[in-house]
């Protein structure tokens, strides 16, 4: 993807809601001083728009530099042989085993480097605020302060998730020292935690943001957060603001994806005018898009036929897949599924772009079989083809780059992430209502449940509503169930898909079950935490590695 920090801080104002608001108008310096920039609201809002960069290194670059993690669970396959990231790697990471060595974990799903870097450079502008930003409105001076805060909340947050016991460093710079000790997770929570309150005391609403981060914005990320640091409290209490703020379901799930909405509470746009653009549709594109312009990409993650298993019935319940776990000519019950699997994956006969998507031998899209083609080249290895997040009007006879926003934080997994809290915190009501609106917004009945089989539903909700959006991993993680047998976790299965064949009668079909890896997928325990990287630990004399990586 490419991204243009210079770019972003011009484009902010597009940045954290629908709302439409004027661009900054300043001309950027290839030279200026931090009192010259703290000195004005316009260029300290400009200095602060340089660390909102960091929403994209979250959202795209640190959730893990081999590709989705989504791939890393039985949602989603990297369909190329290659010995890269987007390609084998993830499959590497997935199978497990020897392989998970502290180096290799730390090189292509680590980032502790670059979020510290982030880290650093928001304590110093929190520093330069207070002391080179007496000249603003105290007003705005709070306000800032309350978005660096934010931001570096979100950053500790991110490192807590994967690392637990960190490093903390606040605005005072003096204190920074080479040798620093780890703190507790629990300290770590706090501080976290502490940057959250006060974001949430004085961000503006979103009305009265101007497109900056807002309220809102503050108390989604809270009730994500607070749920890995097991606050129930604090989780309903976060989802009960973004509530009370006048966020609520869209009543199209497919329209929820474009960004703009009731629904969206963070969204990240981009601009071709800015230059600021990115290659999700490249990679994730059918196959065939490209091919119908003499091109080559897309496709180099397809959904798996577990994922689609996932989904039920428009009507309620589940279909029973067995007829297509071997060889059948019989149709899939596409049709017959629930919105969000319609809005989320592309099938063999799905419309899309004024065609029907061709997923088969031969196909505009194609078949391309596992380990055997070593590059697929757009093909799927699944039968399937991303939806979500791929933008359909993207025209790539004109350009390969696009300009779809990501969204961030959205009020559905702010319902979800209250109904885990409050069947934590004994309060199945409050969990059966946030399950139930979920479910209603695409027309999925629902009866009240309780113990197992309401969190069995809580997170089947998850899995589906979420899926695609980097999240599942991550629960499966802070669960503690990721180093379970699968289903309930990730060891002792393999992902599949359905190879589909034309039939000698026209627009008849042959699909056959097939497995798209090379072994058994393993998940250690030890991953539950990443390893500290040897950087750190060579120049920390403070710090040693956690004992399961030693």
């Amino acid at each position: 993807m490419k991204k243009n920090i210079l770019a972003l801080a011009a484009a902010v104002a597009m940045l954290s809601g629908p709302a439409c608001t004027k661009m900054l108008d300043l001309t950027p310096k290839d030279s200026i001083s931090d009192k010259v920039m703290w000195a004005t609201l316009p260029s300290a809002e400009y200095a602060v728009n340089s660390i909102y960069s960091y929403v994209y290194d979250i959202y795209v670059d640190f959730p893990c530099v081999a590709g989705m993690t989504e791939a890393l669970t039985d949602q989603l396959k990297y369909g190329s042989y290659l010995y890269n990231s987007l390609c084998f790697i993830p499959s590497e990471i997935a199978y497990g085993g020897n392989t998970l060595t502290a180096n290799y974990v730390d090189v292509y799903m680590g980032c502790w480097g670059g979020l510290y870097n982030a880290v650093r450079r928001t304590n110093e502008a929190i520093s330069n605020l207070r002391t080179l930003g007496t000249g603003l409105e105290q007003a705005d001076q709070t306000r800032l302060e309350g978005e660096l805060r934010l931001m570096r909340a979100w950053l500790y947050f991110e490192l807590v998730k994967r690392y637990k016991d960190v490093i903390l460093y606040d605005e005072d710079l003096q204190a920074i020292s080479t040798d620093k000790a780890l703190s507790s997770e629990a300290d770590a929570w706090a501080f976290i935690k502490k940057d959250l309150a006060f974001a949430e005391e004085n961000l503006p609403v979103k009305a009265d943001a101007r497109g900056r981060l807002n309220k809102g914005v503050a108390y989604a990320l809270a009730s994500r957060a607070l749920l890995y640091a097991k606050d129930w409290e604090g989780v309903i209490a976060a989802a009960d603001k973004v509530k009370e703020l006048g966020y609520e379901l869209e009543d199209d799930y497919a329209g929820v994806f474009k960004g703009n909405g009731r629904e969206t509470i963070l969204r990240y746009n981009f601009s071709y005018s800015d230059n600021l653009t990115h290659s999700f549709d490249y990679y994730y594109t059918p196959g065939g898009d490209y091919a119908l312009v003499n091109e080559q990409g897309g496709g180099y993650a397809t959904p798996t036929q577990e994922m689609v298993e996932s989904y039920e019935l428009a009507a309620g319940g589940f279909p029973d897949w067995t007829p297509w776990h071997g060889t059948t000519t019989q149709e899939p019950p596409y049709e017959l599924l629930e919105p969000r699997f319609q809005a989320s994956v592309l099938y063999n006969g799905a419309k899309w772009k004024g065609r029907r998507i061709e997923p088969f031998v031969g196909g505009v899209d194609g078949w391309a079989e596992w380990k055997k083609e070593t590059q697929p080249q757009g093909r799927t290895t699944t039968g399937y083809y991303l939806r979500k997040g791929v933008d359909e009007d993207h025209d790539l006879s004109l350009r390969s780059q696009s300009i779809q926003p990501f969204v961030v934080l959205r009020y559905g997994e702010v319902l979800l992430n209250r109904a885990e809290a409050c069947f934590r915190a004994n309060d199945p009501a409050g969990a059966n209502a946030a399950v139930r609106a979920i479910r209603a917004r695409v027309g999925l009945p629902y009866v009240d449940l309780s113990g197992d089989a309401l969190w069995a539903a809580i997170r089947q909700e998850r899995k589906v509503e979420l899926a695609f959006e980097g999240l599942w991993y991550w629960d499966l993680r802070r669960w503690g169930d990721a180093s379970k047998t699968y289903p309930a976790g990730l060891n002792a299965y393999q992902v599949h898909g359905l190879k589909i064949t034309p039939g000698a009668i026209a627009g008849q079909y042959e699909y056959s079950y097939v497995s798209v890896d090379d072994k058994d997928r393993s998940y250690p325990s030890r991953m539950d935490r990443f390893p500290i990287p040897s950087s750190e630990l060579n120049n920390n004399a403070k710090v040693e590695q956690y004992a399961e990586w030693k």
